[in-house]
């Protein structure tokens, strides 16, 4: 059995900023939820009304596998050309995300967040991690776009 040691008490030693990051991940769901998500409306509003996503086709079938989801009556089981299919729309998946990161880092800059701020919300460490955090998402994004044309 694993054991979480309890944040340190000592006021002289440094806090592990992703550690940090990890323990207000639910406090983050519940605070989202609450404030952009209490209604079926304001969830879906994220979502194509028409078009299954490929962050949300990779979801699906992950579900599906995992037991997490049932499928419908008369719905197919989860086969290998399913599995290869989510497969193969995860390097999308990851670069929308990266995109996705890219675009609120600039957002929270431009509502006048500080590096500090935003290595505080990443886990980071230090400001300058943030920094170049932001730079390397921001260099594959555009890596990406230019590939595609």
């Amino acid at each position: 059995m694993t054991v979480t040691p309890d944040p340190p008490t000592d006021p002289f030693t440094p806090p592990q900023p992703e550690q940090a990051r990890a323990q207000r991940v639910y406090a983050s769901l519940f605070r989202i939820a609450e404030r952009h998500a209490a209604t079926d409306e304001q969830r879906r509003r994220q979502v194509h009304p028409s078009v299954l996503g490929p962050h949300e086709a990779v979801r699906l079938v992950s579900f599906l596998l995992s037991g997490a989801a049932q499928p419908d009556d008369g719905e197919p089981e989860v086969d290998q050309a399913d599995i290869t299919a989510a497969l193969s729309l995860v390097p999308l998946v990851r670069g929308e995300m990266d995109e996705l990161e890219a675009g609120l880092l600039q957002m929270a800059r431009g509502r006048g967040m500080t590096w500090q701020e935003i290595a505080f919300g990443l886990g980071l460490g230090t400001p300058q991690a943030a920094r170049q955090r932001y730079e390397r998402l921001a260099s594959r994004a555009g890596a990406d776009a230019e590939g595609a044309e």
